[in-house]
This record gives structure tokens, sequence and C-alpha cells, in this order.
């Protein structure tokens, strides 16, 4: 790609320092690592190592998990990625509006109560409902899903859905975990 200016970001304090020559790396398996990164520094004329807290690595996180979910061959062209800056976080604009006022499983529902479809369904949408309506059960009026390992996810309509995630991210509950962490706060 004949890229001559690098800047390297990191939340590895270890793995920077080490680079930088400010510490040793003693372990035996990292030794050939940091022996070919530093022949691949010498290809550039000027790179620079920072590093990085977590809290503020959050957008390299976000870089190195698409990374490893592209396939890109040796020698293709990749296409430019645009990033667009939103003024909530991304996760407000996963949380669907419901347009006739109904939650989104409110079909699943109808039909494990009635065994009904709604009107004007098609054969298609209504074998759809009718295999998504075998992982749910109802209990009252909420409905639960049970996940791979058994657990009872219950279902919450958009109101509902915002209110946990500003909750667990600003409100009560606060959290500056990871994503795995906060997804089990979430659940509980």
């Amino acid at each position: 790609m004949k890229v001559r200016k690098l800047e390297v970001y990191g939340d590895s304090t270890l793995i920077i320092y080490q680079v930088k020559g400010e510490w040793q790396t003693k372990d035996l398996k990292l030794i050939p690592y940091q022996k070919y990164l530093l022949e691949l520094i010498k290809k550039f004329e000027e790179i620079s190592f920072t590093h990085l807290s977590w809290d503020k690595n959050q957008f390299t996180d976000a870089l190195a998990t698409l990374a490893v979910m592209a396939q890109i061959e040796e020698g293709q062209t990749t296409q430019e990625l645009q990033i667009k800056a939103r003024s909530e976080p991304a996760y407000c604009f996963m949380i669907e509006e419901e347009t006739d006022g109904k939650p989104w499983y409110h079909d699943i529902q109808v039909y494990i109560k009635t065994r009904e479809f709604p009107p004007g369904a098609s054969r298609n949408e209504r074998r759809m409902i009718r295999r998504l309506a075998f992982g749910y059960f109802p209990s009252g009026e909420i409905l639960y899903k049970r996940s791979s390992n058994g657990e009872l996810l219950r279902c919450v309509d958009a109101k509902e859905a915002k209110r946990i995630l500003f909750e667990t991210h600003e409100g009560n509950c606060a959290t500056h975990a990871n994503g795995h962490m906060m997804a089990k706060q979430i659940l509980r």
C-alpha cells in the first residue's frame, strides 16, 4: 500500500512500551514477534506508538473487530470506510419504534395464545410466525424466549428496551464494563 508514515495506537501498556524499547520483552513466545515487528518498523519513514487506555480505545476495538470479520485476500483493493459520528450512541438506533403501537413480538404472542395469524398474513409469514413461536412461551402477559443455554429471556418493547439501556449506560447501574459484562448485567 506504500504507506510511509504510520501512527499506531494500542491499549496494551506492555506491548507499546516493549515496541518503543522502554521495556524489555522477557516472554520467550513474544520475542520472535517483537523481532518481526522491529523489521517492519524499518520499512516506514516515520512511525509512532501511543498507548491509549481502554476507555479511549473503543473506536480501535471496533475497527479491530471489523478487520477480523472482513476477509480480504492479499493484493485485493479494499473499499474506503466512511464513519459518521452520531448524536446518540449507536445502540439507540438499533431499537426500532413500533409504528402500529404494538411490540415487535405481538404476532408471536397472539399466535401462541389463540393459534390465529394476523389478518392478511401471507403463507410465508404464517410459516415464519409458526416457526418463531416454537421458541417462545407466555407467562401471563409476559412473553419469554428460551436461550440456547436454557436462560429465559423476557421480551420487551422499544420503550422498555430504551429504559434498560439508559439505566445500564447512564442511569442507576452506570457501568464502565466491557460488552460481555454489560450484557450479563442487562440479563440480570
